[in-house]
C-alpha cells in the first residue's frame, strides 16, 4: 500500500468509507454523492484495508469503534505502508483523549457523531485540494529534478565523462561556479543539474539573462526596488536574489553586465546582503551562484572590462564545456535522444515503449559527423528536430538535412544524370560516383534483379535498395529471357 496519485477523474475525488453501522455509511454515502465525490463503502476495518490496499483514494473516512478492528489499529497499518493519503476519523463516542491518540497515529482530523454536514464537506474540500497540491508540487520537482540530472547530460566521451565526474562533485556544495563554453553547448543544462543535485533543489533556480537587459533595467531586475525609487516605479517589487534566497541564481553571460552591476554583484557574493534600488536597509539573502559565458573572462580583465576581484569571486570552480566537434563519438547518443523527444512531441515513429524509431541513413550520419557544429548541440537538436517533422519513412536520408550542412560539407545531392564529376568535388561526392557505377554493373549484370544484385554484392536487399534511392539509380525492366 503507498500513497495514491490524487484522482483526476470526472469526480471530485474519491473517497471511501469504513463503518459498521449501516445508517452511517449510506447517510455518508448519500452526502458525498450529492456533493459530487465517488464513494466506496466497507463495513469493517478488514475490508477497509483490503480496499485500500487494492484501489487508491483521496480520502478516508474512519470510524473509532468497529468490531474486528478499531479504528486505531486501521490507522496503525495504514500508516506503516502509506503516509500521505488523507484520513478523517469518526466516532459516536467525544472524548479528547481519543482525537488526540488518533492524530499521534496518523489520522488528520476527528469528527464527533453527529456531525455538521456543511463543516464537514468543507474541511473534506479543503483537505483534497492541499493534498492535490502537495502532489502537483512534489510530482513538478521530481520531473524538474529527473530532467536535468546527470543522465539527461548526454555524453560518453572522455571529455564529457571527466566533466560529469566534476559536476558531481561540486554539486552538493555551496561554492560559486563558472561554467565556460561555447555557444550552444548546453552550459544551462548544466547549470540546473548542479542545481538539481544540490541541497537547494527543492528551492528557487532563477536565470538571467545578463546580455539582454540594459544596466539600469538589470540592476532593478536583480535586486529590486521600492516605490517611486524611479519615474516608472509605482510599486516596492522584490528583485531575482530576493526571489532565490536559499536557492540559486544562474547568470548567463555574466560578461556583458556593467561596471556599477560588476560592484554590486561583488558585495553580495562577499557580504551575502544587497541593497534594493531606492532603499536605505540593506537585505541579507542565502544564495548560491553560478555563471556562465562564452568569453574569455580573462581577457576582458586584462582589457580592463571585468573586474578582476569579481572574476577571482566568480571563478572558484571552472567547469568547461567541450565543443560538439572535439567530442563527435556523442553525436549518435545524442541524436538518439532528440529524436525520442521531438518525436513524442509530434507523435509519430514511436515503438510501444514511446522510443523513437527513427534513424539516420548510414551516409547521412557520416555528414553529421563530419561537419563542425559551430552551433554546437543547438545546431544538431536543430537538424534532428527537422529531420523528425521531414522524415517520411523511418530511415532518414540525406536529403533531410538542410541545405547550409550539405554545403558545409562539400554535398551535392541528385546528381544521378551520368554527367562527369566537378573538377572541386568532394571526397563524398567521389565515393558516391564510384558507389553508383559499381551498383549499376552489377544490376545490369544480374539482369536488374535487385535481389541477385543485393546477393551478389554481399549487402541485405533492404540496404541496396536504399542506396538505390539516395544515388536516384533508375531501375529498368528485366530482359526478356
Amino acid at each position: 500500500m503507498t500513497g495514491a496519485k490524487p484522482s483526476i477523474a470526472d469526480t471530485r475525488g474519491r473517497i471511501l468509507v469504513i463503518d459498521d453501522e449501516v445508517d452511517i455509511r449510506e447517510g455518508l454515502e448519500l452526502l458525498l454523492t450529492t456533493e459530487g465525490y465517488s464513494v466506496e463503502l466497507a463495513q469493517n476495518g478488514t475490508e477497509g484495508l483490503q480496499k485500500m490496499e487494492a484501489h487508491g483514494y483521496d480520502m478516508v473516512l474512519l470510524d473509532l469503534m468497529m468490531p474486528d478492528k478499531s479504528g486505531m489499529e486501521v490507522i496503525e497499518e495504514v500508516r506503516q505502508r502509506d503516509r500521505e493519503t488523507p484520513i478523517f476519523m469518526i466516532t459516536a463516542y467525544g472524548s479528547v483523549d481519543a482525537a488526540v491518540h488518533a492524530l499521534k497515529l496518523g489520522a488528520n482530523d476527528y469528527f464527533s457523531k453527529p456531525w455538521d454536514n456543511d463543516k464537514l464537506i468543507i474541511e473534506i474540500d479543503r483537505m483534497i485540494a492541499r493534498r492535490r497540491l502537495e502532489y502537483e508540487n512534489t510530482h513538478l520537482k521530481r520531473a524538474l529534478k529527473q530532467r536535468y540530472s546527470f543522465p539527461n547530460i548526454i555524453g560518453k566521451s572522455e571529455r564529457m565523462v571527466r566533466m560529469l565526474d566534476l559536476v558531481a562533485q561540486v554539486a552538493p556544495s555551496r561554492s560559486t561556479i563558472l561554467i565556460t563554453g561555447e555557444t550552444g553547448t548546453g552550459k544551462e543544462l548544466v547549470a540546473k543539474a548542479i542545481h538539481a543535485n544540490s541541497p537547494r533543489a527543492d528551492q528557487m533556480f532563477v536565470a538571467v539573462n545578463s546580455g539582454s537587459l540594459p544596466p539600469d533595467l538589470l540592476e532593478s531586475t536583480l535586486f529590486g526596488h521600492v516605490k517611486g525609487a524611479f519615474t516608472s516605479a509605482i510599486q516596492t517589487k522584490k528583485g531575482y536574489f530576493d526571489i532565490a534566497d536559499r536557492g540559486t541564481i544562474f547568470f548567463d553571460e555574466i560578461g556583458t553586465i556593467g561596471p556599477e552591476t560588476q560592484i554590486k554583484l561583488l558585495r553580495v557574493i562577499q557580504e551575502k546582503e544587497f541593497t534594493a534600488l531606492g532603499a536605505t536597509d540593506p537585505v541579507k539573502v542565502d544564495v548560491r551562484i553560478l555563471a556562465a559565458t562564452n568569453a574569455d573572462l580573462h581577457q576582458l580583465v586584462k582589457d580592463g572590462k571585468f573586474r578582476e576581484d569579481l572574476y577571482y569571486r566568480l571563478n572558484v570552480i571552472n567547469i568547461a564545456l567541450p565543443p560538439l566537434r572535439e567530442r563527435r563519438e556523442d553525436i549518435p547518443l545524442l541524436a538518439e535522444q532528440f529524436f525520442t523527444f521531438y518525436c513524442r512531441e509530434n507523435n509519430k515513429f514511436l515503438d510501444a515503449d514511446g522510443k523513437s524509431v527513427l534513424r539516420f541513413q548510414p551516409e547521412a550520419m557520416q555528414v553529421l559527423m563530419e561537419h563542425n557544429w559551430p552551433g554546437n548541440v543547438r545546431e544538431l537538436e536543430n537538424v534532428v528536430e527537422r529531420a523528425v517533422v521531414l522524415a517520411a519513412d523511418d530511415t532518414v536520408s540525406m536529403e533531410v538535412l538542410p541545405d547550409g550542412l550539405l554545403q558545409a560539407n562539400g554535398v551535392r545531392l541528385n546528381r544521378g544524370d551520368g554527367s562527369p564529376l566537378p573538377l572541386d568535388a568532394s571526397l563524398f561526392e567521389i565515393v558516391n560516383d564510384y558507389e553508383r557505377k559499381i551498383i549499376l554493373e552489377r544490376l545490369e549484370q544480374c539482369n536488374w534483379s535487385q535481389t541477385e544484385a543485393a546477393e551478389s554484392l554481399h549487402v541485405p536487399l533492404s540496404t541496396l535498395n536504399q542506396k538505390i534511392k539516395r544515388l536516384d539509380i533508375k531501375i529498368r525492366k528485366k530482359s526478356e529471357s
